[in-house]
């Protein structure tokens, strides 16, 4: 089990529930087909900020990804990360500030919210 966060490039939506709608039809269009497209640059830089601090080439104990690579869930605009439960809350809320930082959106889809820190 995982806690998973969605990060995307675009306007900042005007609720929470605006949110959801965004991600869902963003989810749908870059990652439940069956081809991914290539990763806009400011989603890739912030992939490589994130595995900068925690590198991606494996799961466990050292690392909050519980899944691997990270590329693997980006596509487009738009990247799914699946974090541990076991360290959520702390690296949660570095994702969101990573992503705060890059303008990007950052959607929490557990508790239905946007993500600033």
């Amino acid at each position: 089990m995982s806690y998973d966060l969605a990060v995307w490039q675009g306007d900042v939506p005007s609720n929470d529930r605006e949110a959801a709608r965004v991600h869902s039809h963003l989810y749908d269009e870059y990652l439940d087909g069956d081809e991914l497209f290539p990763v806009v640059s400011v989603v890739a830089d912030f992939l490589a900020a994130l595995t900068e601090r925690w590198p991606d080439r494996d799961t466990g104990d050292d690392t909050p990804w519980a899944s691997t690579p990270l590329s693997a869930g980006a596509s487009g605009p738009y990247v799914y990360i699946a974090l541990a439960w076991s360290s959520a809350d702390m690296a949660s809320a570095y994702v969101a500030q990573v992503a705060n930082r890059f303008g990007l959106n950052c959607f929490d889809p557990q508790m239905k919210v946007l993500r600033s820190r």
